[in-house]
């Protein structure tokens, strides 16, 4: 958490503790360690209001946001009601927004959403939840604007607003342009918004092209504003938000003019604040090594110098002149870091046998090594860390990879109809498999946008992907019998939305642990995906290896954890603790081992906020690495991958 002093629930002017830390921000921003803690903190605010009021025979009157970053607060208020018996009899609510056009019963409507999360759970009366309705006639939507904004204001106006925000610095739906006197209205969404949105809609094609939305000046009405934001993919829009100008091209730094608005954020989503990422331009600071490794090469990358080339006057100009004063001197601190950084380059990501290990990431001995790549979808192992599992190969180490999902969400209907043209073709006197094709056609060919799949065509997408990473494995020289297809429970849902992780996957990896007892584990600690299924997956194998520790088991004393990146983000070079290079031929064979996943290939179910392919990103991410070390005056490769070590106990 911040060094802010924190607000008491519903305390809403007291006077804060000036932090110099936090000069540059214009928002008042609480950071904490996680999202849950954040959504407490912020459920607990609603909560003490709404007794407040109960307290007084007053409503209270919410507006409230959907999407994935609200849900945890809405869990804690079901909680609330029914642990602690909060009642919601006197609560009020207006929802931000709707798609429109959408009908109130639609997988994608906010209606259902609302119910789902929270409506259904609590006591609340029906007749005092607002949300846009996105069936109202095209000739009546001016209209039923201005009565919502009516309803708003008869109600006596909002107490708080809770909002998300978007990748183009959106609230609600307000999109770049909107005026910070705008009210409730229809408007057309903007095409990286509908982006945004493509993977809930099963393609970009089926996400609406308009919304009724709370105007900016509806917001900016309410009286008490909590702005929430979860993950890196919100870092770059939280710092233009809360340290940028105002500006109609980014809705939400308008917030800056509201006299009662917190934005609460955690670690991730703070990553890009000044204080946050170079800290030393905003105040003293307490100099480890790990800090003076992150400022110098932050000072080589802005002056476009290799670190062995800074000198005291480039430190000294950058806010860092009191790191020279307690090193002594640029060549020093130069030459630690430089140290530091090439002893993170090893051709060898399995340990060098026979070598001195001192100063390498990875142990010589004991060696070939066991290693095992979780990988959250069937081609992430290929796509972020290839080369380095091709290097494991060819030097002889015992490799497995664990598929933790079907990924079976990710596959196109079409796939489904070629696989099962060709085992019709194959089989045809097959009468059972023929009509297995013709059921198989007309579901597919009367399926709905989002419609989820028959359970029988949720396995066929499975088993294609099953078959492209066993062909990429093949190709890699990893056995067949060391691919482990987990399927874990939580993503068998055959929708996007995926149910929270349980003692069923965590008990399915700890025994594929406790089967192989690796001396080395990579996972994904690529936590931007748009459906969170890396971050879940990462969990999962965090708890399974907390029951190895409190078993004490004698396997993991010797097992190091790597966590990789490369599919949605890349790991920053400072915090890289080992950095295989890839040579030309070596980034050729990741690129076909990418290639074996066909359904993957040309276009993806849900590209994110990247449209070019994963072979692509993957490729830019691996050079662009290897570049970054170059400019710093480390040796010049092709391309590089770089892991981050976990350390659990």
């Amino acid at each position: 958490m911040s060094t802010t002093t924190l607000k008491e629930p519903n305390e809403s002017f007291q006077m804060k503790e000036y932090d110099e830390s936090q000069k540059f921000e214009k928002i008042a921003t609480e950071v904490y360690d996680s999202s849950e803690k954040a959504s407490l903190y912020v459920a607990k605010e609603i909560a003490t209001l709404i007794k407040a009021r109960q307290k007084e025979d007053k409503n209270v009157v919410l507006g409230l946001a959907t999407g994935s970053t609200p849900t945890k607060v809405y869990d804690f208020l079901v909680k609330f009601h029914k642990e602690d018996g909060l009642s919601f009899k006197n609560v009020i609510t207006f929802n931000l927004d709707e798609y429109y056009p959408m009908e109130a019963d639609s997988i994608h409507s906010y209606v259902r959403f609302m119910n789902e999360h929270l409506f259904d759970h609590i006591d609340i009366d029906k007749k005092n939840i607002h949300v846009p309705d996105g069936t109202t006639g095209k000739e009546f939507v001016r209209k039923y604007c201005f009565d919502f904004e009516n309803k708003i204001k008869k109600s006596g106006g909002i107490d708080i607003q809770i909002l998300g925000i978007g990748r183009t610095g959106h609230v609600g739906f307000n999109e770049p342009g909107s005026s910070i006197v705008s009210k409730t209205r229809i408007i057309r969404l903007d095409r990286v918004t509908r982006l945004d949105a493509a993977s809930d809609f099963f393609g970009e094609g089926n996400v609406p092209t308009k919304a009724i939305t709370m105007g900016v000046g509806t917001i900016m009405e309410a009286r008490r504003v909590i702005l929430m934001a979860w993950g890196e993919g919100k870092a770059g829009i939280i710092r233009r938000s809360v340290e940028g100008e105002v500006h109609e091209s980014v809705p939400a730094t308008f917030l800056q003019r509201h006299t009662n608005c917190d934005f609460i954020i955690d670690q991730a989503a703070s990553s890009a604040l000044t204080r946050v990422s170079t800290p030393w331009l905003v105040s003293e600071c307490e100099w480890t090594d790990k800090l003076i490794k992150k400022a110098t090469i932050w000072l080589s990358e802005k002056l476009n110098k290799a670190v062995l080339k800074l000198t005291n006057e480039d430190y000294n100009e950058y806010g860092m002149g009191n790191l020279i004063a307690e090193i002594g001197s640029a060549e020093h601190i130069n030459l630690k870091v430089f140290n530091q950084l090439q002893r993170t380059i090893t051709g060898w990501p399995g340990g060098k046998p026979h070598a001195d290990d001192s100063s390498r990431p990875e142990r010589a001995f004991p060696f070939p090594k066991t290693s095992l790549i979780f990988s959250p979808h069937p081609d992430d192992d290929v796509i972020s860390m290839g080369g380095t599992l091709l290097r494991l190969v060819d030097q002889g180490h015992n490799v497995h990879v664990a598929y933790q999902t079907s990924g079976n969400i990710a596959v196109f209907d079409d796939e489904v109809i070629r696989f099962m043209d060709f085992a019709k073709e194959a089989q045809q006197d097959n009468t059972e498999l023929q009509t297995q094709v013709k059921n198989v056609r007309e579901f597919l060919k009367n399926k709905k946008p989002g419609q989820v799949d028959s359970s029988e065509i949720q396995q066929y997408k499975g088993l294609i992907r099953k078959g492209e990473a066993l062909a990429a494995c093949r190709y890699c020289g990893v056995a067949e019998e060391n691919a482990h297809f987990q399927n874990l429970p939580f993503y068998e849902t055959g929708t996007v939305k995926k149910k929270p992780h349980s003692d069923a996957d965590i008990q399915i990896t700890y025994d594929l642990l406790n089967k192989i007892k690796p001396h080395q584990i990579f996972a994904a600690g690529d936590l931007s995906d748009p459906h969170g299924t890396h971050r879940v997956c990462l969990e999962v194998i965090y708890q399974a290896l907390e029951r190895f520790v409190q078993e004490g088991a004698e396997w993991l004393n010797d097992c190091y954890v790597w966590l990789y990146r490369g599919a949605w983000q890349e790991w920053e070079i400072s915090d890289m603790e080992m950095a295989i290079p890839i040579g030309p031929k070596d980034m050729a064979r990741k690129k076909n081992a990418i290639f074996k996943h066909q359904s993957q290939k040309d276009a993806a179910m849900f590209p994110g906020n990247d449209e070019r392919e994963f072979w692509q990103r993957a490729e830019q991410r691996n050079t662009e690495t290897a570049k970054k070390y170059n400019a710093l005056g480390l040796a010049e490769y092709e391309a590089m991958e770089g892991f981050v070590r976990y350390k659990f106990n």
